[in-house]
């Protein structure tokens, strides 16, 4: 990929991975491609398998991303409730009865979910995640989701929590979900929505914004089209909330962006980081798709 200085030239691509055509990309902001047939927008970066999975070593979930994820184990646990109950709504407890979760992190969602369903398993590439998962009894593999072999598993529910917007080639992973489930099987999707209008009224300076760990943006319309090339059709979008510790807010604001950890241990020492809120934006999709 030919990346520009300038925000008015066009540059070359490889085939867009939503639309599947050859057109040019027009710059969107600093580092950030939009396709010219489609509009799927992404960031202007080649990363290697060995580059991506060093980004998600145990520092992410410390320092690089998060503050302190198993800390804020109950705020991720509120959303996770919050999503199965919409979830809930399209399953057939007949039909649906083994899920996969994608990038399950420390296992807070499978453990949620798992008196609910036949079997849980997930995958993760990180080694505290998967430690983590493992210490809870759960079911889970570490390990690239592209080249592990399931053999001759299918999946009935398969989930992707904030997870699709990291991978390095999206839509290998939608055709492989297809392959590995059945016509009824659903797939469930958070991820930001850079159609939004937060998303475009922040422009370059919306928060979701941030290479390399965020390198996907897509909308509603995007997603849709990305997901029906592999044989799903969305039956669910809608914007969801999310419940969010005081700290992993003021770091993300005062650590991450503003470069004032001075500030946030001084407000850490306060006790205020431990408390939480929820908080909707309007610019987190959930999608619910169903294979055809």
């Amino acid at each position: 990929m030919i990346a520009h200085d300038t925000l008015t030239s066009a540059v070359a691509v490889d085939q867009c991975i939503v639309c599947g055509g050859m057109e040019l990309a027009t710059p969107l902001y600093p580092g950030i491609l939009k396709c010219g047939a489609c509009g799927y927008i992404y960031a202007d970066m080649r990363l290697t398998d060995e580059q991506l999975f060093t980004l998600y070593n145990e520092a992410f979930f410390s320092g690089a991303e998060f503050s302190d994820y198993a800390a804020d184990e109950k705020f991720f646990r509120r959303n996770f409730h919050l999503r199965f109950k919409e979830l809930k709504r399209f399953l057939d407890r007949g039909r649906h009865q083994h899920l996969l979760e994608i990038g399950s992190a420390y296992g807070f969602f499978l453990d949620e979910v798992r008196d609910q369903f036949a079997s849980v398993q997930g995958i993760d590439i990180t080694d505290a995640g998967v430690l983590k998962s493992r210490e809870r009894g759960l079911n889970v593999v570490q390990a690239d989701f592209l080249t592990h072999d399931y053999g001759a598993q299918k999946f009935d529910v398969i989930c992707m929590w904030d997870t699709i917007e990291h991978l390095r080639a999206p839509q290998l992973y939608v055709e492989k979900i297809a392959r590995y489930s059945e016509p009824g099987a659903l797939l469930a999707i958070t991820t930001a929505d850079v159609d939004s209008l937060n998303a475009r009224l922040r422009g370059e300076n919306w928060r979701m914004i941030h290479p390399p760990t965020h390198l996907h943006y897509f909308s509603a319309g995007t997603l849709s089209r990305l997901l029906d090339r592999y044989g799903f059709d969305v039956i669910y979008n809608r914007y969801c909330g999310f419940y969010r510790s005081l700290g992993n807010v003021a770091y993300n604001i005062l650590v991450l962006r503003q470069q004032k950890p001075g500030l946030f241990r001084r407000i850490e020492k306060t006790g205020l980081t431990r408390l939480g809120f929820y908080l909707n934006l309007y610019d987190i999709m959930y999608v619910i798709a169903r294979r055809r």
